[in-house]
């Protein structure tokens, strides 16, 4: 092992480090969580760094959740979607009362119909008896179906309306939970629900892959000029790989400078050239402060990818896809490498060598 990746071994994970205070503490593993104690743990804001420390080892997620509302705005939107989707069912369940009543209504007009028939049938019955029963009957028995019929047309189109609004607020509500509000890319969950999809059509395997992308020394960059410049070229990064692909390819921010693209439609020769084009794209954007002159760059990333048709599942496809980038990071950064099975003896997972 060379120097430089000695030295990397040494430098503690940020994600590790959050994941096991989470499991130690016995926090839900949920995106939210993840985010407070994630800011809490690099310190960029004190305040929120105390409050977190001030609940101890044993921390409810009702206490979790007042101190999510309280410092990120876009915390709660699984709270939203909970409430849209409350909304959603009663709209439901009082649609489904009026069609009861409109069934009901259907019955009881049926009913009618029937004892109109019978009393026409009578041999006992005057002509004149019959029409005069049958006209007032149905009459009356119309009528109601009528009124009844209208009063239904009416609560079924507030009721539709109703739930066209719910139904929009739900798209919204999952737009947002399924974004990343750094870049505006998609986020973990939305990737992992892609990736889950990934193998629901066998015919695609050959022509769909995994692309991870890292960027280079990340955690030099936060060291030296802070995370909120950090934070702008995390976003810029986002930009640049979405302005370098076409608009059908699926890109996420999975987690701190990880991104990764679910490419479909394409030969791994073809995936390559994809991928060397955000690389390349990347390797030539300026990073540079217009105000101050500082110059943050160059900033590179490295690139992982595999064929879906190399791997089982989800999950070792994103593994194998993994392993290509720690031996693109290895390599020597700043370059794409697809997954061959020669790499696993190359790859021990002490995994956060290339992290950094």
């Amino acid at each position: 092992m060379n120097t430089s990746v000695a030295q990397k071994v040494q430098v503690p994970d940020i994600a590790a480090q959050v994941t096991y205070a989470m499991r130690v503490m016995g926090i839900a593993p949920i995106p939210r969580n993840y985010e407070l104690f994630y800011e809490a743990y690099i310190g960029s804001n004190p305040k929120l760094t105390r409050e977190i420390a001030a609940l101890g080892n044993r921390a409810s997620q009702e206490e979790l959740d007042a101190i999510g509302r309280q410092y990120f705005g876009h915390h709660h939107r699984a709270e939203a979607i909970d409430g849209a989707h409350t909304k959603m069912v009663a709209q439901l369940e009082g649609l489904l009362h009026l069609l009861k009543q409109e069934q009901t209504s259907l019955e009881s007009y049926n009913r009618i119909l029937d004892e109109t028939y019978s009393r026409i049938s009578n041999k006992n019955t005057t002509s004149t008896e019959i029409i005069r029963s049958a006209i007032d009957v149905l009459s009356d028995a119309t009528g109601d179906s009528i009124s009844q019929g209208r009063n239904m047309v009416e609560n079924v189109t507030q009721t539709s309306l109703e739930m066209a609004v719910v139904r929009r607020e739900l798209d919204e509500y999952k737009r947002i939970a399924h974004t990343d509000s750094l870049t505006q890319l998609s986020n973990r969950r939305a990737f992992d629900d892609k990736l889950a999809a990934i193998y629901d059509n066998a015919m695609l395997l050959n022509v769909t892959a995994l692309v991870l992308a890292d960027i280079d020394h990340f955690k030099k960059i936060n060291d030296t000029y802070g995370h909120p410049v950090g934070d702008k070229i995390l976003a810029s990064v986002g930009s640049i790989i979405r302005a370098s692909l076409r608009k059908d390819i699926f890109i996420a921010r999975t987690g701190g400078e990880e991104f990764a693209m679910i490419i479909e439609g394409n030969s791994q020769d073809e995936v390559m050239t994809i991928a060397e084009r955000v690389r390349i794209a990347l390797e030539h954007t300026p990073f540079k402060n217009s105000k101050t002159g500082v110059n943050y760059g160059p900033i590179t990333i490295s690139i992982g990818l595999c064929m879906a048709a190399d791997a089982e599942a989800p999950a070792e496809l994103y593994s194998k896809a993994d392993i290509a980038l720690y031996c693109a990071k290895n390599a020597g950064r700043n370059r794409t490498m697809a997954y061959e099975d020669g790499m696993k003896k190359e790859f021990s997972k002490s995994w956060l060598i290339y992290r950094k």
